[in-house]
């Protein structure tokens, strides 16, 4: 029976781990489709703010009431990872609580139990959080979760993942309960007491010990079940940011909100006009790369703005403090993350069917994205400020913008007003330079 019980285990993990890892080297070759950027050096910076934010939810408790509702589910998956160790280990030796039988008898016994009551006291408040989140969602149907972006599969996304999380959750408490009744009877080792599990496994006084053993099994195999399946489904899911909430936080833009990047292409011809040993009208090398400005689909973004679609949790703190999107015009940032990362999704399956060097006929920009959501941005960084994994859909924006502007010469009409009193009045206002000053000699 172990060696069945061992075989089957070994089947759904390793199983689940390798359909993980194929979909986790898909994703991270999409993200690899991105022009390179360097984003290295200061690691002692970038460790600080991922620590602060990333590990710490710095900016999540910004809002208090999600801030500390995350908080339990995020400690709650943290510490429980501690416990399913011990359900893997089991799981290929085919033992019962390895781990305590290690510990049994030594000073380290004590911890074991304390670290159970832990993982049980932050599941049960987890198990609240989720059980708020749900009704916040679905009955409350709180505004950001109610943006045109949500409807549909974001939305049922979202709801799978609080089911699945108060179905990990059930089957722990199962779990343990019955594992506490069973040491009541002699069957299985004192672990000392769980306090939660230890209450529901009062309730279950005069089940016969059989009943017991199936109702301790439904729990291990379900929890075991639910991780896996939870895992294979992480990279379908916005969940995936649990993963690359980190690297992202620790890639993260260290300059200031503000400051914008400058188009090498651009300052490129900007240095040859004002070099005068330089021959305008030399001819590029035969290799050179077509110069492009901005970004028009996602192979002209960098890799780290692929990486920021992928790592959006689709919360919509972007969006609510948007000032564009709260006077009803149509940008929504969380609309651009998920819109950007959708499009690398249907690229990279393109690739996947046709090969490397597959094109198709669409773009990021004009077919997923308008130009109408672009310009309503006033490029005031509330979004990246918001951001709780400091994602920038600025930039993105803004190289978008780069290529209505350069590439399309698409421009609203009111810039290229100003773009034509710049280059002929040096000013964009429509006077000449020489009439300037002439505010200061009227009476």
């Amino acid at each position: 029976m172990h060696i069945v019980s061992i075989a089957a285990f070994s089947l759904i993990f390793l199983g689940g781990i390798g359909f993980f890892g194929f979909k986790v080297s898909k994703i991270a070759r999409n993200i690899k489709l991105g022009r390179p950027e360097d984003r290295s050096g200061n690691f002692a910076e970038r460790f600080k703010i991922m620590m602060l934010v990333a590990f710490g939810q710095s900016k999540m408790v910004v809002r208090p009431v999600a801030g500390i509702l995350h908080l339990f589910i995020y400690l709650a998956f943290l510490l429980t990872q501690i416990e399913l160790l011990e359900i893997i280990i089991d799981g290929f030796t085919g033992n019962h609580r390895l781990v305590w039988g290690a510990l049994e008898g030594t000073a380290l016994a004590g911890l074991y139990t304390f670290t159970i009551n832990a993982i049980e006291f932050l599941s049960l408040l987890a198990l609240i959080a989720t059980v708020v989140f749900l009704f916040r969602r679905n009955i409350v149907r709180i505004a950001r979760f109610q943006k045109p972006e949500m409807k549909g599969w974001p939305s049922k996304d979202a709801n799978i993942i609080l089911f699945g999380e108060i179905f990990l959750v059930t089957n722990i408490f199962l779990m343990n309960s019955g594992d506490q009744a069973l040491q009541a009877l002699g069957v299985y080792h004192q672990t000392g007491e769980f306090v939660l599990s230890g209450i529901l496994a009062s309730k279950l006084s005069g089940v016969s010990q059989e009943t017991l053993i199936i109702i301790e099994r439904i729990g291990w195999w379900g929890h075991l079940i639910g991780i896996v399946g939870f895992m294979v489904y992480l990279p379908f899911s916005k969940h995936f940011h649990i993963f690359l909430a980190f690297p992202n936080v620790f890639f993260s833009k260290l300059e200031p909100k503000g400051r914008f990047t400058n188009l090498e292409s651009v300052t490129k011809e900007v240095k040859l006009m004002m070099d005068p040993s330089a021959d305008p009208y030399a001819a590029p090398a035969e290799d050179a790369a077509p110069v492009s400005f901005g970004a028009k689909d996602v192979f002209d973004l960098s890799w780290k703005q692929l990486m920021d679609a992928y790592s959006c949790t689709e919360c919509g703190r972007c969006t609510s403090e948007c000032p564009a999107n709260n006077t009803g015009k149509l940008l929504s940032p969380r609309a651009i993350m998920m819109k950007t990362r959708d499009r690398i999704e249907e690229v990279g399956a393109g690739i996947d069917k046709n090969g490397k060097d597959y094109r198709d006929e669409k773009t990021l920009l004009h077919n997923y994205i308008s130009p109408e959501e672009l310009w309503a941005c006033t490029t005031c960084n509330a979004c990246v400020q918001a951001c709780p994994v400091n994602i920038d859909p600025l930039s993105i924006i803004i190289d978008l913008r780069r290529s209505l502007v350069m590439e399309e010469s698409a421009a609203p009409g009111s810039l290229n007003t100003m773009f034509t009193n710049v280059e002929n009045n040096s000013a964009p206002w429509q006077f000449s330079p020489a009439d300037r000053l002439n505010w200061a000699t009227e009476e």
